[in-house]
């Protein structure tokens, strides 16, 4: 897209997401978020009802009586959005196209990090590393990242998912809390680098997809191209039996991703490319804030 039109869908996305983020999510997103990381502060005389696993035993010799490490929470934070760039981020049948979703997903995400004082950061990937933009604060720094999130054009048409946790995980040395935000159509077993992933940091799963994805129309015959691996092929969607094995299909793709996420223990949401994604987020933020109570 040109230079004006990519301004005024930035400009656009900020207005919206902004928004969202100071009105709707602010509240949502620390409770979530808040004391993921604790930090040591001082010790003091053990109380009853303090925990014993948080004894100091070096100062409880030294003085001959119980001390305990008091904790406090880190109050900023490091976001990191794993932005899935693959081919079939283009796709949109029903509603926007997935890549229109995801960034606003994502800004929607970054803005409210950014109210909160944490730091954002992005990582695009197809079956490759795309682009690495460290994490900063600043609306200066998540409008570049909304502009990218947006104009960013990938060398890769793939997916691999497995590659961008490791890379994640050894390039990142902080803890931080990370969106991965993907179709999540992806052929390849991330369970292991997933769970290794979601031990040193915080994964949470976006999966963006088309209702046209889950089932074929009856529609004839079609010319279907592979986004990813750049295929052409004919379908006959007035056979239900064509029908019925990519509804089988697709219904389990989608249960061997929740499986994985499960087992891994990622939290999910599922945002619909027609659908308000605004409910998808908050039931996601209110579900984490009661776990963190």
């Amino acid at each position: 897209m040109d230079t004006n039109e990519l301004l005024r869908k930035v400009r656009k996305i900020e207005i919206k997401t902004r928004g969202l983020s100071q009105n709707i999510f602010a509240g949502e997103y620390h409770s979530a978020f808040k004391g993921r990381g604790m930090t040591f502060s001082e010790v003091r005389e053990y109380q009853y009802g303090d925990d014993v696993r948080d004894i100091d035993w070096n100062v409880t010799a030294r003085y001959n009586r119980p001390y305990v490490k008091v904790y406090e929470e880190e109050r900023e934070l490091t976001v990191m959005l794993l932005v899935d760039v693959s081919g079939s981020k283009d796709f949109g049948a029903v509603g926007v196209a997935k890549r229109e979703m995801m960034a606003e997903v994502g800004a929607t995400i970054a803005f409210s990090a950014i109210q909160n004082n944490d730091k954002v950061g992005v990582i695009f990937f197809s079956d490759k590393i795309e682009k690495f933009i460290p994490p900063k604060k600043g609306r200066k720094h998540i409008l570049l990242v909304i502009r990218e999130l947006l104009d960013f054009q990938p060398t890769g048409t793939g997916t691999d998912i497995n590659m961008v946790l490791e890379y994640m995980t050894s390039a990142l040395k902080k803890r931080c809390t990370t969106f991965l935000v993907s179709d999540f159509i992806d052929e390849h077993d991330y369970s292991k680098s997933l769970s290794i992933a979601n031990h040193k940091h915080d994964v949470i799963a976006v999966q963006v997809y088309d209702k046209r994805e889950a089932q074929l129309p009856d529609v004839g015959l079609v010319r279907m191209r592979d986004s990813e691996r750049g295929t052409l092929k004919w379908v006959n969607t007035s056979s239900k039996r064509v029908r019925d094995t990519y509804s089988r299909w697709w219904y389990q793709q989608q249960q061997a991703v929740n499986g994985t996420l499960q087992r891994c223990n990622v939290d999910l949401a599922t945002v619909a490319t027609d659908e308000d994604y605004v409910t998808a987020l908050m039931g996601l933020f209110k579900n984490r804030g009661v776990k963190a109570h």
